[in-house]
Parts: C-alpha cells; sequence; structure tokens
C-alpha cells in the first residue's frame, strides 16, 4: 500500500477502503462538468442515449423540448441524455469548536465521513474540494483530482483542528464567491447554528450545487443522561446558563430536538435537496456503505 494509503489508516480502516474501491459518487441533477472524464453522469447532451425528462424552465433550449408529451398533457418537458463528463465533488465540513463535542466526537465522525466520500471522489478521477468552516471558510483544498491527491487530502484532514465560533451563512456566502462551479455538494455539520441555517443553505440550493446536508449530532446530544443542577457553558462563546435537570426536562428537550432536526429535513426536501441524520457514535462505514447507497448519493 502507498504512503497516501497509510495515512489515510489513521480516519479509515483499510478492509474498508477496499469496499470503497467499487464505489462512485451519483449526482441526480443535470451537472455540467468541466472535463470529459471516466464516468457517466446525467447533463444536456445529444448523445443517443436517453436518460429521462425534467420540466421545462425559462432559458432551456427548445431542441429538447418532447413534443410528444406535449400533445398529451399540454405541459413542457425536456429530454435528458447521458453523457460522458466529469463530476465535481464539494465537501463543505464544519470546524467551529462545537465539533469536538460528544464521545466520539462529531469531529472524528465528520473526518473519517470526509475522507470516506473524498477517497471514493478521487479513485473514480472526480474533481473534490474540501472546505473547512467556522465562522468563516478557514481552509480550502480546492481542485483535487486522481489517486495522487490521497495523501494531500489525508494530511489536510489530519491536521485541521477544530475550534472556534460558528457563522454558516457568512461561510457560504464566502464559499459561493469563490465561484467554485456546479456539482454535488455535500454539507457535514451539527447545524446547530444560533444565527440558523436557512439563510445559509439558500445559498446554496437553486445554484446547480445538487445539495446533501448531513446533520451529525453525537449520542449526548440526541439522548442525554445528565441529572441534578448544572451550569451549561457555550463552548464557542462562553453564554452560561443554570439549569436544574428533570426527567420532564429532557422530555422537553428531545421533543424540542426533534422538532428542530424534522424543521430541517423540511426545509432541505421542499427544496429539493437531501437530509441525512447521524449519530456520531454510529459506525461510518455503515452510513457510507448501506444508507447513503439506499439514497443514492453512491452507487
Amino acid at each position: 500500500m502507498t504512503n497516501s494509503g497509510k495515512r489515510l489508516t489513521d480516519l479509515l480502516d483499510p478492509n474498508f477502503m477496499n469496499r470503497l474501491d467499487s464505489l462512485d459518487i451519483m449526482s441526480r441533477k443535470i451537472l455540467q462538468g468541466k472535463l470529459q472524464g471516466e464516468r457517466r453522469s446525467k447533463r444536456r447532451g445529444q448523445s443517443v442515449e436517453f436518460a429521462e425528462h425534467r420540466p421545462y424552465v425559462e432559458g432551456d433550449d427548445l431542441r429538447f423540448v418532447d413534443w410528444n408529451i406535449y400533445g398529451r398533457l399540454e405541459r413542457l418537458f425536456l429530454k435528458l441524455f447521458l453523457e460522458e463528463q466529469d463530476l465535481t465533488v464539494h465537501i463543505m465540513a464544519d470546524a467551529s469548536g462545537l465539533m469536538t463535542l460528544g464521545e466520539p466526537s462529531k469531529e472524528l465522525f465528520i473526518k473519517k465521513l470526509t475522507a470516506a466520500l473524498g477517497y471514493v471522489s478521487l479513485v473514480n478521477n472526480n474533481r473534490v474540494t474540501i472546505s473547512f468552516f467556522g465562522d468563516d471558510i478557514k481552509g480550502q483544498l480546492a481542485n483535487m483530482r486522481g489517486r495522487n491527491c490521497l495523501h494531500k487530502m489525508a494530511e489536510y484532514l489530519l491536521t485541521t483542528d477544530c475550534e472556534g465560533l460558528s457563522h454558516f451563512d457568512n461561510a457560504c456566502r464566502q464559499l459561493v464567491a469563490g465561484r467554485i462551479g456546479s456539482g454535488v455538494m455535500i454539507v457535514l455539520s451539527d447545524f446547530l447554528f444560533k444565527d440558523g441555517y436557512d439563510s445559509g443553505l439558500r445559498r446554496l440550493i437553486g445554484r446547480q450545487y445538487d445539495l446533501y446536508a448531513i446533520q451529525v449530532l453525537s449520542a449526548q446530544e440526541l439522548s442525554p443522561r445528565f441529572t441534578g443542577d448544572l451550569k451549561l457553558l457555550d463552548i464557542e462563546d462562553a453564554d452560561a446558563a443554570e439549569i436544574t435537570v428533570s426527567s420532564a426536562l429532557l422530555k422537553y428537550y428531545k421533543r424540542n430536538l426533534t422538532a428542530y432536526c424534522n424543521e430541517l429535513k423540511d426545509f432541505c426536501s421542499q427544496r429539493g435537496a437531501v437530509y441525512v441524520l447521524a449519530n456520531s457514535a454510529d459506525s461510518v462505514e455503515s452510513l457510507v456503505l448501506n444508507y447513503l447507497r439506499r439514497i443514492r448519493l453512491l452507487r
């Protein structure tokens, strides 16, 4: 195994990596790559292999309208075709101080998941950009392509610390301003932002990004087991609150957390994005090999 594989084994089990070799990232949308690639993905084209239809949007090329469907339904649909092209994968990972919480931590889970998705993308010769964010874009490894970038990705993941504040909207605004192009956008975070997630996600939705929002919460956040009198201290801005934990308070907390997660899920689904909830205590391998394949992020 190469040095890149040995470095990646700090995050990924070698047997897991072997299984990742048979997978590839999928896109649900028509996304135009920059170069001819070594994979097949959906985009508007003039190849002979028909793929599917989608509703006509103002500005689309009328040459691809299916007039037979229009004759039956009096609605405009475009024919989509398969054409060879590359795919760009953007991974936007939360590196704020809150990611260090949990046992095992959200930070470790997110870095393992980033490594797995980055590995799948690179071995399939897709373009990969990884951006860590806090109150802005803390660092970015852009336009990686091919197996020779595995060592660079591993080094970046293993040397980036999670610390400081989070400001999701500011980070998304900065990311979009960087003109990183279209592609599959995967956001990994707990989404527990004091400034909310709405405006930030709106910047990513509808910009030719095939958006996946993967919310990572710790087991302690999902099912806290605290009792008695506690003083809670916000790890980001040191805000403090004193509480007395009771069974009624825990039920209230779980009800509010469930409602918050469901609101985020509905926000995404209503706008064509995909929402995933993950527990940092669960297996990254199981999430990738089972659930992410079932929702067709991977094939």
